[in-house]
């Protein structure tokens, strides 16, 4: 009898310290690999079988197969679940932070976001549309800002990507945007001057 009080005592110790690593980390959303490493589970059973237990009795979320949260869906930042979803660098940027600066008047549906690969998803009631930029220019951090613990294209950023992808776009309020500011961040990051 005293094996199994000191086995439940262990167990119940531990799981408070899983969830107070995440606590520390201040992590909101986390793929089952994050987890594995945090946690130093090896035995990939062992990790799914307890986040199924911890997913049942409403300890994490389950937003889908290999990503958990602490919150519901549709409380986490749109912007910060998308990122978490692709897991590869990524940052937002073109249209979804245009239409944020008042650049571009109409209402876009989905967030966009920059990063490898290019690819459209929905996760939750959030669309998100992910456009591919090559490495040389993608890991240039000329004009990205960390908001939320999100990296976000400042707006001249914003418009030298939008312009790289299609150099004719029309800009609603173009007349807000300090061109030489972006002339500047095309040099440095090397995209084509337009």
């Amino acid at each position: 009898m005293s094996t199994v009080k000191n086995n439940q005592k262990i167990k119940k110790g531990s799981y408070k310290e899983r969830f107070s690593q995440l606590a520390k980390l201040g992590v909101l959303v986390f793929h089952t690999n994050d987890l594995a490493n945090l946690w130093q589970i090896k035995n990939a059973n062992t990790l799914y079988t307890t986040l199924k237990r911890y997913s049942r009795e409403g300890l994490i979320i389950r937003i889908q197969r290999g990503l958990y949260s602490l919150l519901p869906v549709g409380k986490i930042d749109p912007q910060l679940l998308g990122v978490k979803f692709l897991h590869k660098y990524a940052y937002v940027s073109t249209e979804t932070v245009l239409v944020q600066e008042g650049i571009i008047f109409q209402s876009i549906p989905q967030s966009t976001l920059i990063s490898s690969v290019s690819q459209k998803f929905t996760v939750g009631n959030n669309r998100y549309v992910c456009r591919q930029l090559a490495d040389k220019f993608l890991f240039n951090d000329a004009g990205i800002v960390l908001r939320d613990g999100v990296q976000v294209a400042t707006l001249s950023r914003a418009v030298a990507d939008l312009l790289y992808f299609n150099p004719k776009y029309h800009f609603d309020a173009k007349h807000l945007i300090n061109w030489k500011k972006v002339r500047t961040i095309q040099a440095r990051i090397g995209y084509p001057r337009t």
